[in-house]
């Protein structure tokens, strides 16, 4: 008999799209979600807020910089209620800085978190999804994963590194039934920008203009959720400048890059 019910992992669930990924989820009546991030009592206000509970709503604190922990947690969130569906990857952080003032271990940790974190815990799941023979990975890029700009050039490597390897995992992973799709946002309002790293590892701790000025995260969660509903492989979600610059990259990638050099990005 099948499931009557679906279960999705969200994970940078604490706050920003995580967050509104939650509440849009909650409103579905036949969906449980596993909130994941790295701070249980944020977890633990969004799976109140969004009015979850303990039967519709697990609290499973994840570190994506940690991936030798993740064994355990993958089987965890398996066992809590017998199956999962659909992972987000939604958990990462962001750069702000010139690449010439970025140290090697501020890249590492962008690499570490964005890129190894979400292969680490995706991989881990993928036995499972291959089994049940269904699964989606709904992986949360970005447009900087499509082109790079100034003061994220670390950060547009890990969401590059995100593009080849899922687009290499849903070629070999459509056999078995499994879904992937790759979520490009735009400017989004969220606390990103303060969280972002300098080329010293210290947090930005102010909010871009840029960002402030960003699409809402409560839309770019409906799009989010649309777009894996309706098997979408990959999304750009954002204004004229985002879905413009996607364009000029494949098109007119020259003219992108003239443009780019004097682009506000802050």
């Amino acid at each position: 008999m099948a499931d009557n019910f679906k279960v999705v992992w969200v994970t940078g669930a604490s706050s920003g799209i995580g967050e509104a990924l939650v509440m849009e989820l909650a409103k579905q009546p036949n969906t449980k979600v596993i909130l994941s991030a790295r701070q249980s009592a944020e977890l633990e206000r969004v799976q109140k807020e969004a009015g979850l509970d303990s039967d519709r709503g697990h609290v499973l604190p994840l570190d994506l910089s940690q991936s030798n922990s993740f064994q355990a947690i993958v089987e965890s969130a398996i066992q809590n209620w017998g199956k999962v569906d659909v992972l987000i990857s939604n958990g990462g952080i962001s750069q702000r800085d010139l690449a010439e003032n970025t140290s090697l271990e501020v890249v590492r940790r962008l690499m570490e978190v964005n890129f190894f974190g979400n292969v680490a815990l995706s991989m881990l799941l993928f036995p499972h999804f291959k089994k049940r023979g269904s699964g989606k990975y709904v992986i949360v890029s970005s447009v900087a994963g499509k082109t790079g700009t100034r003061f994220r050039s670390a950060y547009s490597a890990s969401k590059h590194a995100l593009h080849g390897f899922y687009d290499s995992l849903r070629a070999e992973a459509f056999e078995y039934g499994i879904g992937v799709t790759l979520i490009c946002p735009g400017y989004v309002k969220t606390k990103i920008s303060f969280n972002a790293l300098t080329g010293a590892g210290k947090p930005q701790n102010k909010m871009d203009d840029v960002q402030n000025n960003g699409l809402p995260p409560q839309l770019v969660a409906r799009k989010i959720i649309s777009a894996y509903e309706n098997n979408r492989e990959e999304v750009v979600i954002g204004g004229l400048q985002e879905h413009l610059g996607a364009l000029l990259k494949r098109f007119f990638p020259r003219l992108l890059s003239r443009i780019l050099r004097k682009a506000k990005v802050t």
